[in-house]
């Protein structure tokens, strides 16, 4: 007797990589496919002032589209200090185009006399089936540090160190940041959910 197909789960992204660890991830539920390989090519907005609220609209946009399961997160750096900047503008930090290293320079020059430098990763991930939406958020706690350390990640993961570990996660193997990371703690909030139905 065969299996029935997989539900199909379009992801609001083209990143290979996140793309693949949703695949290992999901596999037992649900079919994973980036934008491209649907077809879709749009451009969407991310002009929200929440996580949550990009993440929906990337959600919204590509589920309204193609009339099929959606998944979509947005993520970004919050610094106490800063009152939560960068925020939804971390990735656009010092401006356009994106430069990760003008937006890291940006940021310790932002905090270079501030004695408070507590910040956390979040993640809001946006899931939405049959016209309803569900949002799951993850975030780590950490501290900015001045001096950039390590070669792994990208954007403010050199200036970055997690409670309770001494290294930053670029300093990490990305198995040992994703097992703590703010998307994976977000993932498993999703899994959790689509395993108790």
């Amino acid at each position: 007797m065969n299996n029935p197909p997989l539900p199909l789960l379009v992801v609001a992204t083209n990143n290979t990589h996140k793309l693949d660890e949703l695949r290992d991830m999901l596999a037992a539920h649900f079919e994973v496919k980036g934008m491209t390989e649907v077809g879709f090519t749009d451009d969407i907005p991310e002009d929200a002032d929440t996580f949550a609220g990009n993440a929906l609209i990337k959600a919204r946009t590509i589920a309204g589209k193609l009339d099929c399961a959606c998944l979509a997160d947005d993520s970004g750096l919050s610094c106490d200090a800063l009152n939560g900047a960068p925020g939804v503008y971390s990735a656009r930090y010092a401006g356009e185009p994106k430069d990760d290293r003008a937006n890291l320079l940006k940021l310790l020059n932002d905090l270079e006399h501030s004695a408070d430098k507590t910040a956390r990763f979040v993640t809001s991930l946006a899931f939405i089936r049959n016209g309803l939406e569900y949002v799951f958020d993850g975030e780590v706690q950490g501290q900015i540090i001045a001096d950039p350390r390590g070669t792994h990640g990208f954007g403010y993961d050199p200036v970055f160190v997690p409670d309770g570990h001494a290294e930053t996660f670029a300093e990490m193997t990305s198995g040992q940041k994703n097992a703590l990371s703010h998307r994976a703690r977000a993932i498993e909030k999703f899994l959790v959910f689509i395993e108790a139905e």
